[in-house]
């Protein structure tokens, strides 16, 4: 939901608690090696140029702005929900421009076919053949822009894109080549002509994010910008796609304690058992949050998650994934308030744990 600041701060390194003790022996497989301090360093520091270069166009949204990086170097999907005019679009094409890669657009309206999203087989008469042409979602970053003005139809076609990298047309599977992100935007406010997503498909973004209004300072400063130079224009390549690719593979060596997976699965099975929830998260939901985890600790320079990594991103993770009660919702960021009282009751693993 839209909000006035940028909300549900991701702290930097040193801002969480140091769980040193929690036990990490044998939490990746023999064949998986620790990243090493070096790689940690390297890490953190690319994707530090990613969001410099991010924010010399987005500006007072720190927040946010790493919010994406943690998704894209998650390998997870993206939706920004809020006003028109707060930068949703121009946040998803500057990270597409930042990282390199081919960058495609499509503007979700209400005629809108699902052969215009992922494409079509056309008969060649030369060499009487069909040949496959692919659409805009065949491209790194995706920018799904007012996603929730088109038909229902047209939505679903990015369900298999999203979930396993590929679209099959005619029976025929076609991969979409990696690195591949989605970010949608959608205008929480004007319902009429749109189509609201299905939980579904909800549950297939990583993250839901909000920019909100700029502070006074910041807005200010966008006057100065956007009126007098076009800094968009100005940005160029940080990183490419291999690199992304890279970085990707690391955090997967990022370690995760087995009382770190447990807690997270209390706290998704916790949205199931309250009485504010009528339908709680996914396991998706709980692999979602473990992998944007593993991210932010690469971010926060550790080879390993603590409980604060989890607490920082799970309302971004999780609120977006359930289905309030009647008496608990009908205000802005209700699902959003519900996760964290969850994470005020459900215990967090120590060093004894």
């Amino acid at each position: 939901m839209p909000t006035t600041s940028d909300t549900s701060p991701v702290p930097r390194a040193g801002a969480a608690r140091r769980d040193d003790d929690i036990p990490l022996d044998g939490v990746l497989p023999p064949d998986r090696a620790p990243l090493t301090d070096h790689e940690v360093r390297d890490i953190a520091r690319r994707a530090g140029l990613v969001a410099d270069n991010i924010a010399s166009v987005i500006l007072g949204k720190q927040s946010s702005i790493e919010s994406c990086i943690v998704a894209l170097l998650a390998g997870g999907h993206v939706i920004v929900e809020d006003y028109p005019g707060v930068g949703k679009t121009l946040l998803a094409k500057a990270l597409a421009r930042s990282v390199g890669g081919r960058f495609s657009r499509i503007q979700f309206t209400p005629d809108l076919l699902p052969s215009d999203v992922t494409g079509v087989n056309v008969f060649d008469q030369q060499t009487t053949r069909f040949e496959f042409h692919p659409g805009p979602v065949f491209a790194n970053v995706v920018l799904a822009d007012e996603i929730n003005r088109a038909s229902p139809k047209t939505q679903s076609s990015l369900l298999e894109c999203m979930e396993e990298g590929q679209a099959t047309i005619d029976n025929v599977a076609h991969r979409i080549a990696l690195p591949f992100m989605i970010i949608a935007t959608q205008n929480p406010i004007e319902y009429e002509g749109t189509y609201p997503l299905p939980e579904a498909q909800l549950d297939r973004f990583m993250m839901r994010l909000s920019l909100g209004y700029p502070s006074a300072e910041a807005e200010e400063a966008i006057l100065e910008s956007q009126t007098s130079d076009d800094p968009y224009a100005k940005l160029r390549p940080v990183l490419d796609a291999a690199g992304v690719l890279a970085m990707q593979e690391a955090v997967t060596r990022v370690r995760v304690a087995p009382a770190l997976r447990r807690y997270v699965v209390d706290l998704v099975a916790a949205t199931r058992a309250s009485r504010d929830v009528y339908l709680g998260a996914s396991p998706r939901a709980g692999i979602a949050l473990l992998r944007a985890a593993k991210a932010l600790a690469v971010l926060r320079g550790r080879d390993y998650v603590v409980p604060q990594d989890v607490k920082d991103l799970a309302p971004r993770v999780l609120g977006h994934r359930i289905i309030l009660a009647a008496e608990a919702g009908g205000h802005a960021h209700a699902e959003e308030a519900v996760i964290s009282r969850l994470l005020d009751v459900v215990a967090v693993p120590g060093p004894a744990s």
